[in-house]
């Protein structure tokens, strides 16, 4: 990597999270853990210099990437339009901002995966933008920070459990988790970093005309943590309905949001409806 960066002028910026990942037995790993087979279609996130996305295409059938600097899309390009120009076109590669292309260009994900190495300025709300709705892919296999890591696994009244974690498992399983040493990089990041294994949920939780409710709740719910539930939530439903849902799911006026389960939040959300 040091090398191929050097040979092209290329300094990496901090501000476009550009830690590369590159150690063959991580990369090996987060392969594994997608479960890939030549009918998966994959989306990668930030390729890099592209070590993640040579595996991906060794045991996927197609690999969409997007990239937002432009100076690596070139590495990519003669790589790959090299490696496979002579066979039916599997890999894809899009210049741009990955957020703003998954806002700005929605599309139906329920027959891909993610797999990807996210550049953690950005990598709550790509994971947000993807993980939920109906359109939201089968599998999502990532390398992020690990608090990020520790929020998307957390359960009630964990220190981590919060906003990420009831947005993203409403409709994600948590599957596995694994630490990545900060040498497995290049250059080495400033924080943790762990990835991460979600499967989607093979049936929802809640049908998809209550999310909006659901997600108003959390937010309000867990928008000042140390105050009572359910004295936030009075600033958008009646304290009389209030009362009556939670003393159908036996929570006590007085407790917590980071003490209800996802269970609980589904079902007050039905209530409150």
């Amino acid at each position: 990597m040091r090398e191929i960066l050097a040979s092209r002028g290329i300094e990496l910026t901090r501000s476009l999270g550009q830690n590369f990942l590159h150690d063959q037995n991580q990369l090996q790993r987060i392969v594994a853990a997608a479960n890939l087979s030549k009918a998966d279609k994959v989306l990668e996130i930030g390729p890099g210099l592209g070590p993640l996305t040579e595996l991906l295409l060794e045991k996927a059938g197609e690999v969409l990437a997007i990239e937002k600097d432009g100076r690596l899309v070139e590495v990519l390009r003669e790589w790959f339009d090299a490696k496979f120009e002579s066979q039916d076109p599997k890999f894809h590669l899009v210049y741009g901002d990955a957020l703003k292309f998954l806002q700005e260009e929605p599309r139906d994900w329920k027959g891909w995966k993610l797999v990807a190495n996210l550049p953690y300025s950005v990598a709550s709300p790509i994971l947000v933008e993807m993980a939920c709705g109906e359109r939201a892919p089968e599998k999502i296999v990532v390398t992020l920070q690990s608090e990020v890591a520790q929020r998307l696994m957390a359960g009630a009244d964990d220190d981590d459990y919060g906003i990420l974690t009831l947005l993203v498992q409403l409709d994600f399983e948590p599957r596995e988790s694994f630490k990545i040493s900060g040498s497995c990089f290049f250059p080495e990041p400033d924080v943790a970093s762990a990835c991460v294994a979600l499967e989607r949920r093979a049936q929802p939780l809640l049908p998809e005309e209550l999310r909006a409710n659901y997600v108003k709740i959390v937010k309000r719910a867990l928008s000042q943590r140390r105050k009572m539930m359910m004295k936030l939530l009075k600033a958008d439903w009646p304290a009389e309905r209030l009362a009556q849902a939670f003393a159908e799911l036996n929570i006590s006026p007085q407790e917590r949001a980071e003490k209800l389960s996802l269970a609980q939040f589904v079902e007050l959300t039905k209530l409150l409806n």
